[in-house]
């Protein structure tokens, strides 16, 4: 450590387990026991009521056991301990399932309004009795798997992604429902095909704001919920302190924000109170107003700065 700066660390731990998707692995797995069962019901539903809506409700539910299962194994990856050369870990693990589940949904959406407008073109004669059954089923079940995730979509990327998908589920069993209701009341098959449209036009807006916020994370931007104008200036405001420059924030996976920045300090007042209790002051100051624990603070006299940038030349 060199004369006239110093380092510190702030620590925080996610929830039991590692990483705040980790406390919801046995909803999880529930959730996914669920999507299979009622992905299996409606595949027999669509294929016997000859109904795309549910056909199209049951390969939403594939994507979302395929994401709910990447959700698990990201899990599991993402507690494994960190290593010499993986200082943080697996725990990125949890966003690139995060981005794998939003690939399957735009796919998925997109194979859902082809076979929509191809029902248009190509009428079909569905079921509408047996589409209401198999559609009230999958409401059901989603309406617990929803339940189950509510909470944990709030605190994981992972976990919303999951929910995203359930959600969309659901809106889609309802979807089916209306238009084989619509269909057993007046015999207009166009409902089934327009139910179809809905759930597509469901996935994709919700699957680009997932991706949007799984990039935000991937290209190391600002946590969303942390100003760092506000950063600075509260910084800034802490007696004794000059400048704040390399100031950086992160988040390494849901649940982990992580900042760090050299901190300017006059040398009197260093020499007054110490490192260690200016250390303390930046860390309480941040900790008090924003929601980053994980900070690194690098102390420097005023014309360090020149120093560094002339080394890097």
């Amino acid at each position: 450590m060199g004369a006239g700066h110093d380092h510190g660390h702030a620590h925080s731990h996610a929830p039991a387990g590692g990483t705040a998707t980790s406390a919801y692995v046995g909803r999880l797995r529930v959730a996914l026991s669920i999507t299979l069962t009622v992905m299996v019901v409606e595949i027999v539903g669509g294929v016997v009521a000859d109904s795309l809506a549910l056909v199209a409700d049951a390969a939403h539910m594939a994507t979302d056991a395929l994401g709910l299962g990447m959700a698990l194994l990201a899990i599991h990856f993402a507690n494994r301990p960190p290593t010499g050369n993986r200082t943080f870990g697996y725990a990125r693990a949890e966003i690139l399932a995060a981005l794998a589940n939003c690939l399957l949904l735009l796919v998925v959406g997109g194979y859902v309004l082809y076979e929509a407008i191809q029902r248009f073109v190509t009428p079909a004669d569905t079921e509408g009795g047996l589409t209401i059954v198999f559609g009230a089923i999958g409401l059901v079940a989603n309406m617990i798997s929803l339940t189950l995730l509510m909470r944990g979509q709030k605190e994981s990327l992972n976990v919303r992604g999951a929910f995203l998908e359930v959600a969309a589920d659901a809106l889609g069993s309802l979807a089916v429902i209306v238009s084989a209701a619509v269909i057993l009341t007046t015999g207009w098959q166009a409902a089934d095909p327009i139910a179809s449209l809905v759930i597509g036009v469901m996935i994709v807006p919700r699957t680009f704001r997932l991706l949007r916020e799984t990039l935000d994370v991937l290209l190391e931007s600002a946590p969303k919920d942390v100003d760092m104008a506000e950063v600075r200036t509260h910084i800034l405001a802490l007696d004794g302190v000059e400048d704040v420059h390399d100031l950086h924030a992160w988040t390494i996976t849901s649940g982990m924000p992580v900042l760090s920045a050299h901190v300017v300090v006059r040398s009197d007042v260093l020499s007054a109170i110490g490192h260690e209790k200016m250390l303390h002051e930046l860390q309480n100051c941040l900790g008090d107003h924003f929601d980053v624990e994980h900070c690194t603070f690098q102390l420097e006299p005023v014309g360090h700065a020149e120093h560094e940038a002339h080394l890097c030349h």
